[in-house]
């Protein structure tokens, strides 16, 4: 490929003493591979990274017939181990946020390319990052809203494929493959369930589909954060526990609210309870990342943070018994952590809890009308406030917020719950200490419908680049969700 072949070409050089890893860096980025046993280079590397950033044109609505309205759905494409003689194509289906930042999240993809011969696509999901169907008024209000559904994502990925298989050569019999984690993960299952003849299986990560109507209790989701902290430090969950009465004994003063102020370093003074309400929201999120993002190795998935991050936080809450404001200097410790790990903050900000490439009104939405998960606390069970699930409470703030009504059963009618048996060819991965996992199938439903529990893994471990920190029961997590995938592959091809 010729330098006018590209639409932006940027050179990175690497520079560093000799024997440090410029090499293993560059092949990491280029290749998707991290040889360790890279012997000395002598001169200069050079290496090329190709991704393809295409866009399709697509229906705003699939299901209707009036309109004929379209938008330009973006994708990219990396086919450096694609094969067009023998390759498969593993298919991210995007979740909410910017698909460029899941796609450099999703080393595991990269690393099986090249042994599965294959194309790897990152669809990115409608109303995400620059897949907007009205422009800039795709979130003016419900009615430019009302297209946000997973049904309506998966007839996006679906066309996607079709043009995929129709306009690249040899991509016609090539089977594909969906992968996801999270709300990601979700969408490969049910990918597979609904378009069958699109996809020969899914990988889906970290899924929480049974986390709706009463599948699951509404509390299990912060029970497994709570525990995640009981095991990390001796008295971590206690702290965590008590430091709610503490904020609320403090707050109750004008003073106190000057002294909450200065000691976490917020940006804005606490002037108000409903000051002190985003406040306790804004810890409640970090408690809840912090587990969801508990890998064993520095990552910036979140939030730039130490390996074992539950662990580095437990260790200034090991006393739940301290004085309130003493509790209160140990959680800002804490915070600091996960808020301000690399100290580049002067202050800290209540109005955003974690990356900014996550699309989180647009998922507010899609919590408001379809993906509608119960969600309690007792304060028995576990280190937070009671709160009870109260639908009424959630439907009028979702009617205030979006003028929408949420439907409670819609996923389990459209989806199935928990009765998928009929279906095959999934793969559900999830990890001991994320707390979606409480939503997740956990066990095998049938010889083709497989759980696999990594018991060391946070939120979508097995989806993340192969590290040098990762436990071995992620590495054996890989190494049969591979081999799945290489059997749907070879039985689909027996097929044609």
């Amino acid at each position: 490929m010729s330098m006018e072949d590209y639409d932006f070409l940027f050179k990175i050089v690497l520079i560093g003493n000799a024997g440090v890893g410029k090499t293993c860096l560059v092949r990491r980025f280029t290749q998707g591979l991290f040889p360790p046993g890279q012997g000395a280079t002598i001169g200069v590397d050079f290496m090329i990274k190709t991704v393809e950033i295409n866009g399709e044109k697509v229906k705003i609505d699939h299901f209707g017939f009036e309109q004929d309205l379209t938008f330009l759905q973006r994708y990219l494409v990396a086919d450096q181990h694609w094969r067009k003689d023998n390759g498969s194509i593993l298919f991210y289906t995007g979740n909410e946020g910017d698909i460029t930042w899941f796609c450099n999240n999703t080393g595991f993809m990269w690393d099986v390319a090249e042994e599965l011969n294959a194309m790897l696509v990152f669809a990115e999901h409608r109303y995400y990052g620059e897949s907007l169907p009205f422009g800039n008024k795709s979130y003016s209000d419900s009615k430019h809203l009302n297209y946000l559904t997973s049904e309506q994502a998966l007839a996006d990925f679906a066309k996607l494929i079709q043009h995929l298989k129709e306009t690249i050569p040899g991509a016609q019999n090539a089977p594909v493959i969906a992968i996801g984690g999270s709300y990601g993960g979700m969408l490969a299952a049910w990918f597979r369930m609904k378009y069958p003849h699109m996809v020969v299986g899914a990988l889906a990560a970290s899924a929480p589909i049974w986390q709706f109507e009463d599948l699951v209790p509404c509390g299990i989701f912060y029970s497994i954060v709570t525990n995640d902290f009981k095991k990390s430090g001796p008295l971590c969950s206690e702290s965590i526990l008590n430091s709610w009465g503490a904020i609320n004994r403090i707050s109750s003063t004008v003073e106190g609210l000057k002294w909450l102020s200065s000691a976490f370093r917020l940006c804005s003074p606490l002037k108000t309870k409903q000051d002190v309400a985003v406040l306790k929201s804004w810890l409640s999120d970090m408690w809840v990342n912090l587990a969801m993002v508990n890998y064993p190795y520095k990552a910036d998935f979140l939030q730039p943070l130490p390996a074992w991050p539950v662990q580095v936080v437990c260790k200034f809450l090991k006393n739940p018994k301290l004085s309130d404001k003493l509790l209160l200097q140990n959680v800002f410790q804490a915070a600091n952590i996960y808020y301000n790990y690399t100290g580049a903050a002067s202050c800290l900000n209540t109005s955003q809890s974690a990356t900014r490439n996550l699309g989180l009104t647009g998922w507010y939405y899609q919590a408001c009308t379809e993906m509608v998960m119960p969600m309690c606390t007792d304060g028995v069970n576990d280190m937070f406030e009671p709160r009870k699930w109260n639908f009424q409470e959630f439907s009028e703030e979702c009617f205030k917020l979006w003028k929408v009504r949420p439907r409670p059963s819609w996923i389990v009618s459209v989806y199935g719950g928990k009765n998928i048996i009929s279906h095959s060819n999934i793969v559900f991965s999830n990890g001991g200490l994320d707390p979606w996992s409480g939503g997740g199938v956990t066990r095998n439903i049938t010889d083709s419908l497989i759980a696999i529990v990594i018991p060391e893994g946070a939120h979508h471990l097995d989806l993340r680049a192969s590290n040098p920190g990762d436990p071995k029961s992620v590495l054996q997590a890989r190494a049969m969700e591979v081999q799945y995938m290489k059997q749907w592959i070879e039985k689909s091809r027996h097929k044609l």
